[in-house]
């Protein structure tokens, strides 16, 4: 197969800062051992085109799931926060979820601004239009979670309380650390009284869990590989997508599902703009993203100890997920 390289040019200095940081980042993972890449690069447009079409994939219950307890229990969820003014989702995807809590709003409540913080360009242009009769005011957020709370939390409070939707079991794709100083961090942006909506899938068979990381289909494969494209594209390296493999394994001990990308062959990479040249063995993986996979007490215990008071929780049995709603306590 021949390779082809070429360097993505940015066209503003935000574009170049993202690309400088994207640069060090696959520099920095990819040297480590194992070898690494932030799951955060896989939602590009493609990915994240990718992403959704496996939100609607039949072994991938995740999105179903949530979508509808949000509409079974989403009245509940805003008469817990009285009087709202705002609401932030951190990644949001289509906005699908956003649109379908909205829908449950009491008539003649008091205005209601949303903010939705994403790292993918396209998920907040599908967000803005799929609220765009929603009669609320939009402000978008390109920037990641902790950058875009900051900027939120800078814009000003509109009065009343916020409510941070945290859904898609997002939060799974945080190590026990991470998700702990993500937490405390989340918490440090709120006043006491506000609160936030987190969805967590729970752990299930784990013939289950692969299909739902390896469907039969071949869209998530596409979806990891797609990540090696970008790094090609936009960083002038020459990965071969030909001579890498798709692999979901389940973690036991970690209790969460691992995604890589197998070598099939020896190979030497070079990746020009973060100035790296590797060879890979045949064999040889690298770390795309981890999903933690929770049981219902280890939300609380994640929770609690940043500052939340848990103030109810949904549980879905038959497709293993949970809805936690958390207020942020006095600290």
């Amino acid at each position: 197969m021949t390779r082809q390289t070429g360097t993505f040019t940015p066209r503003t200095d935000e574009e170049a800062r993202a690309a400088a940081q994207f640069a060090a980042h696959v520099h920095y993972y990819l040297t480590q051992s194992p070898r690494q890449l932030p799951s955060r690069y896989l939602y590009d447009p493609l990915g994240s085109a990718l992403f959704e079409a496996i939100c609607r994939l039949p072994w991938y219950r995740v999105t179903r799931a949530e979508e509808r307890m949000i509409v079974q229990h989403g009245a509940d969820v805003l008469r817990h926060v009285t009087p709202l003014s705002n609401i932030v989702e951190l990644g949001s995807g289509s906005g699908q979820k956003l649109r379908l809590l909205l829908a449950q709003r009491a008539p003649n409540v008091q205005p209601l601004h949303v903010h939705v913080v994403d790292v993918s360009a396209s998920a907040l242009d599908a967000t803005s239009q799929a609220l765009a009769s929603a009669d609320v005011g939009i402000t978008t957020h390109l920037a990641s979670y902790e950058d875009g709370l900051k900027e939120v939390r800078d814009s000003g409070r509109n009065g009343g309380r916020s409510l941070v939707l945290f859904l898609g079991s997002n939060i799974g794709n945080y190590d026990p650390p991470g998700a702990s100083a993500l937490l405390h961090g989340l918490r440090c942006q709120l006043a006491p009284g506000d609160a936030l909506l987190i969805g967590t899938d729970l752990v299930k068979p784990e013939r289950e869990l692969l299909l739902a990381y390896d469907d039969p289909l071949g869209v998530t494969a596409a979806f990891n590989l797609n990540l090696l494209e970008r790094i090609n594209r936009e960083l002038g390296a020459d990965f071969a997508l030909s001579e890498f493999a798709h692999e979901a394994v389940w973690n036991a001990d970690e209790s969460r599902i691992e995604m890589h990308l197998v070598a099939r062959s020896r190979q030497q990479i070079q990746i020009e703009a973060a100035q790296l040249t590797f060879t890979m063995e045949a064999g040889e993986r690298i770390w795309t993203e981890s999903s933690y996979k929770y049981r219902p007490d280890d939300i609380r215990w994640l929770l609690e100890p940043a500052g939340f008071r848990l103030a109810a929780q949904w549980i879905d049995a038959e497709d293993g997920f949970a809805l936690t709603l958390a207020e942020a306590r006095e600290v």
